[in-house]
């Protein structure tokens, strides 16, 4: 059994403040008795609009923000899950990155989003490299194996599908859900589509207001919501088992019975 919390909140454009707001979110979790914290994508850096100022506020993952959350991870004793703007080789993108950090502070998975917001009037291809499709991104807590990824990716089934295939019995999701017609009811459903056709948990934690549409959740494998928040800054934590995991497989076993595999896409 591992408590995992969801915290979230809204980052803006000054980093270190965003740090500071993370850490109190996350020693708050702590203190709740949370293993696992995860924050929202771009916890580092957020303005209004994807624009160059992300790009500009890229660091590598040995940088600044970072090293504050391995040395927040020591502190609090917790795994800390974060969305973060990394520097690339290139001076017109950056990568849309989520890292995992243990509580020794060593970085213990790492996700580049794969499916970037080119929807809904957006255009985040603009200044982000789509991340390369490599092994899935797992990690394990305490026996619990959990895995990465990343906002729009939710509305790919594909991606939580080899998570499962990797063994992961969480996920452990990062998002910046911006607001719309009809957007909340589609995290709403999707968080909890992606649960039960995988039968494992998903932790998905967002933004709140003015960039994110709040909402973050946690899903059992049956479909539950466990524990939630609405539009306001907060954390919320509930306990994953790999028990709850192996009882709903038994009594749905679809990953067994399933009849088509995942492989990528070949380019056009």
């Amino acid at each position: 059994m591992v408590a995992v919390a969801v915290a979230q909140f809204a980052p803006g454009t000054d980093k270190r403040a965003n740090l500071v707001r993370a850490g109190e979110l996350v020693r708050s979790a702590a203190d709740r008795g949370a293993r696992v914290v995860v924050l929202p994508e771009y916890a580092m850096f957020t303005a209004p609009a994807t624009d160059r100022r992300f790009v500009e506020s890229a660091e590598p993952l040995d940088g600044p923000y970072v090293s504050g959350l391995r040395e927040l991870a020591r502190e609090s004793g917790v795994y800390v899950v974060a969305g973060v703007n990394e520097a690339l080789d290139e001076p017109e993108r950056f990568s849309n990155t989520t890292v995992a950090v243990g509580p020794d502070a060593e970085p213990v998975a790492c996700y580049r989003k794969l499916h970037l917001y080119d929807a809904f009037g957006f255009a985040e291809s603009a200044v982000v490299r789509p991340g390369e499709v490599t092994d899935p991104p797992v990690f394990t807590v305490d026996g619990l194996v959990f895995g990465l990824q990343t906002c729009y990716d939710l509305r790919f089934p594909e991606v939580t599908r080899r998570l499962a295939d990797a063994g992961a019995q969480v996920v452990a999701m990062g998002a910046e859900w911006v607001p719309g017609p009809l957007k909340e009811e589609h995290w709403r459903v999707l968080v909890r589509a992606r649960a039960v056709e995988n039968t494992l948990y998903v932790a998905a934690a967002g933004q709140s207001a003015p960039t994110g549409s709040g909402n973050s959740m946690i899903v059992d494998p049956m479909g539950v919501v466990v524990t939630s928040l609405g539009e306001q800054e907060g954390v919320a934590v509930a306990e994953a088992e790999s028990g709850r995991v192996a009882e709903v497989r038994e009594v749905n076993p679809a990953l067994a019975l399933r009849r088509f595999a995942v492989s990528p896409k070949q380019p056009t």
